[in-house]
């Protein structure tokens, strides 16, 4: 009988543990599409910059001067 409480307590900590484990592969498919995204965002924000310096010179101005704070 003691035998069989053990093998069940052993049972239950291994379905916990893959429990545990597949959160944290969901978590970390999360962090990996984060990373990507923030990466997307900062190469949108440089496509627009450059598509607005395109744009200015087609029309044969001078984009305004704006001071821009980037985030590293």
């Amino acid at each position: 009988m003691e035998h069989d409480l053990s093998d069940r307590r052993f049972d239950l900590i291994l379905e916990k543990l893959d429990r545990i484990g597949d959160e944290l592969a969901k978590t970390n498919k999360r962090l990996d599409n984060d990373e990507n995204f923030i990466r997307l965002a900062r190469e949108l924000a440089t496509l627009n910059e450059s598509l607005q310096a395109l744009a200015y010179a087609a029309l044969g101005q001078q984009a305004p001067q704006v001071r821009r704070r980037h985030s590293a």
